[in-house]
């Protein structure tokens, strides 16, 4: 009896999904600033460095290299805030510097003169993005009741999209205009919108976000660090098939998003690439919106692997439509169904991985479980050269073998997921109806 009221003492609490924000507000701000530098900035800046015929291997590699960094920094930087001891607790630290790192990092995407120069600065720019990211996102875990996770992510999800969604498309107006040759005001006016951004989420984490102070844990070390990234997959082996499907099912969001405007520009032949290239990513936004709440909802009730299974179907369907597209509504059509797919899917293995993530090292797992989907990332990234080899031999094929390979992770990914044998959600609620 004792156990159920405390349960449903936790449940009220964490009822409203406005409980959720402030633990949640990050994710709008690190979506906003990587939504629009890989689909929007980055892209039409190249185009200032790199020629026609190879903007796709440059993108690709430049990004690709990013995502090294990335898979390296988030399971260490979690690992450290795992076992770190401050008055301010264990995240908030590390939050706060990775995130004034990024800001002072920012500006030198536009005042970058060669591709040398703007990969540095990006490779620079993912460290100090994975630290943010690899504390911040250990609170959901920490915080929530298992019960409600599913609630949490979709909240989480929901802001994530509204901060791509929003950002991506004001930067795609700017930027559509540099790109027909406007002056560099329309960049830095970009720039400077995701400084705004990312810092007033900042403050609001640190102040709002209560962590009491952590003392007497480990001692931190770097073999403390390594020990803690080791995961027996013996012991725990629906963990490893979730990061095989997580890292296949986001793999296509990440090419999808990254060549878009290439593929617009020399497959459906739009006059203005970087305009479409917001209006699609609106659409995929408000639809990613209208699924991921009610996803982490109904995840909660009928457990996870439902919905990543169907999602992955969805997503499969979306990368049809967008190979027999030919205009501007047949790409909008494809774009809805990729949303749908994507909003559904990040809800429901975001709210699996954190039931997944072992009581007291859920940052280690969650960074774990950022490393499989920055793995499936970087082989999107390698996409690009695949794209400018195929092209060579005959234009646009390139794209068809890229989307040949983003139909088939959206159906292998999907079904990897029945090989979890357990789902805690659906028992949770068996046992609490």
């Amino acid at each position: 009896m004792d156990s159920q009221n405390k349960n449903n003492r936790q449940f009220n609490k964490w009822s409203s999904p406005f409980r959720y924000l402030n633990i949640t507000i990050l994710g709008f701000a690190l979506t906003a600033l990587w939504s629009s530098l890989h689909g929007i900035i980055l892209p039409i800046r190249l185009l200032d460095f790199v020629s026609e015929s190879q903007k796709n291997t440059y993108l690709g590699l430049l990004t690709f290299a990013g995502l090294v960094l990335a898979i390296i920094v988030q399971p260490v930087v979690g690992a450290c805030s795992d076992c770190t001891n401050t008055r301010w607790g264990r995240r908030r630290p590390y939050i706060l510097l990775g995130t004034l790192a990024s800001i002072i990092l920012l500006p030198g995407i536009g005042l970058a003169g060669t591709y040398v120069s703007i990969l540095l600065v990006y490779c620079l720019l993912q460290v100090g993005s994975n630290t943010t990211q690899a504390s911040y996102q250990a609170l959901l875990p920490e915080l929530v009741p298992e019960g409600m996770r599913g609630l949490a992510s979709g909240v989480k999800s929901l802001l994530e999209v509204l901060g791509g969604v929003a950002l991506t498309r004001l930067c795609a107006y700017f930027m559509g205009n540099y790109y027909a040759g406007g002056g560099e005001s329309y960049l830095w006016i970009s720039l400077y919108a995701l400084m705004g951004v990312i810092f007033i989420a900042m403050i609001v984490t640190l102040l709002t976000v209560k962590q009491p102070p952590s003392f007497g844990g480990n001692r931190l070390s770097f073999s403390l660090i390594f020990r803690s990234l080791k995961v027996d997959f013996k012991v725990h082996p629906d963990f490893a098939w979730f990061l095989v499907s997580r890292a296949l099912l986001g793999l296509p969001g990440v090419a999808l998003q990254i060549f878009a405007i290439y593929y617009l520009m020399d497959v459906v032949g739009m006059e203005n690439p970087a305009a479409v290239a917001g209006d699609l990513l609106v659409v995929v936004g408000v639809c990613l919106i209208a699924t991921a709440y009610p996803a982490g909802r109904i995840s909660d009730r009928i457990g996870r692997r439902p919905i990543v299974l169907v999602s992955g179907m969805l997503g499969a369907a979306g990368v049809l439509v967008l190979f027999l597209s030919r205009n501007y509504m047949q790409v909008m059509i494809s774009g809805a169904l990729l949303g749908v797919a994507n909003g559904a899917m990040l809800s429901a293995t975001w709210a699996l991985a954190t039931d997944l993530a072992v009581k007291g090292e859920e940052a280690k797992y969650l960074g774990i479980t950022n490393l499989a989907m920055a793995g499936g990332s970087a082989v999107a990234r390698l996409i690009g050269p695949v794209i400018d080899f195929f092209n060579g031999f005959r234009q646009g094929s390139g794209y068809q073998v890229m989307l040949f390979i983003c139909f088939v992770c959206f159906i292998v990914g999907g079904l990897l997921v029945l090989k979890i044998k357990g789902d805690r959600a659906s028992e949770f609620q068996k046992e609490n109806d």
